[in-house]
Formats: C-alpha cells, sequence, structure tokens
C-alpha cells in the first residue's frame, strides 16, 4: 500500500511540478509580448499583466508540492540535527501535522473563495471567472498534501543534504 501510495505521489508531484514550469514560462513569454506590445508596436495588450499574475498564482500554488516532498517547505533543521532517531520521528510527525493543518485551511478557505468568485469577472478577460485564478488555492492544497504524506512515509531532505 505505501508502495502505491508513493508511486501515485511521485506522479502527482512531478505532473505539478512540470504544470508550474510551464507556468513560469507562459509569465515570461506574456511578459516578452507586453513588452513588445506596449514599447515597439505601441498598443499594449491589458489582458497580459492580468494572464502573468494569475499564471504566477499558478505556478507557486503548482510548486508547494515538490517543495514539501523534498522536506524544503517547512523546515526545523536545527532541531533535526540534535535530535536523536526517536525525537527525529516525533519532529517529522509534528511538522507533518502542522503543515497539513496549514494546507487544510489553504484548501478550505481556497476552495470557498473559488466558489464566491464564480461571479466575478477577470479585468481584461471579461468572458471568464475569477473561479479559475483561485481554484489554483485548494488544488495546489490537495497536491501537497499528498507531497507532505510522501515526505512522511519517505524522508529527503534535500535542504540538509546541500546545507554545509
Amino acid at each position: 500500500m505505501k508502495a502505491i501510495f508513493l508511486r501515485v505521489e511521485r506522479i502527482t508531484t512531478h505532473a505539478s511540478m512540470y504544470f508550474a514550469c510551464a507556468m513560469l514560462a507562459l509569465a515570461a513569454a506574456l511578459g516578452l509580448f507586453q513588452i513588445i506590445t506596449r514599447f515597439v508596436l505601441e498598443e499594449p495588450a491589458e489582458w497580459t499583466e492580468v494572464m502573468i499574475r494569475f499564471s504566477l498564482i499558478w505556478m507557486v500554488f503548482m510548486g508547494i508540492p515538490m517543495a514539501f516532498r523534498q522536506g524544503a517547505m517547512v523546515s526545523v533543521d536545527v532541531l533535526h540535527r540534535w535530535a536523536g532517531p526517536r525525537m527525529k520521528r516525533v519532529l517529522d510527525t509534528v511538522v507533518m501535522i502542522a503543515s497539513l493543518t496549514l494546507v487544510a485551511v489553504i484548501i478550505i478557505v481556497g476552495w470557498d473563495y473559488s466558489l464566491r468568485g464564480k461571479v466575478q469577472t477577470i479585468i481584461g478577460l471579461e468572458e471568464y471567472s475569477m473561479f479559475w485564478a483561485y481554484i489554483a488555492m485548494p488544488l495546489g492544497g490537495v497536491f501537497s498534501v499528498l507531497g507532505i504524506v510522501g515526505n512522511f512515509l519517505d524522508p529527503m531532505r534535500m535542504e540538509l543534504e546541500t546545507a554545509q
């Protein structure tokens, strides 16, 4: 069961990271497009600023699961280095519970925010509702839950391994 969960978690975490990378590339491309239309063609495309902002929001919330999975999000480095094997597991459990609590709040509030945003339209893209921007919070939160539990079951301490 653990192996199946970790396999599913690995797939979803990598998919969310690829999506986050795509959103960063989109933001960069839209920024370049905005510069060209504004300063070269002198006809600014007002929708690009909004799309850049939303792609960065999506990038952050879809990139967080990988940070959780690698153990780089909630970091208690000093305590972890000083603790014995049993205390490390207790510390990992406390960090996991705190992280899951935070992500649960993000999922609940983000879902509520998304539903309330259905009636709002995106400035510059009036045919789309704000739901599509706000849904990044609960969706990223769900992927984060998988990363948090995956890191608890199979710890990866990327920041500890590279620290001097």
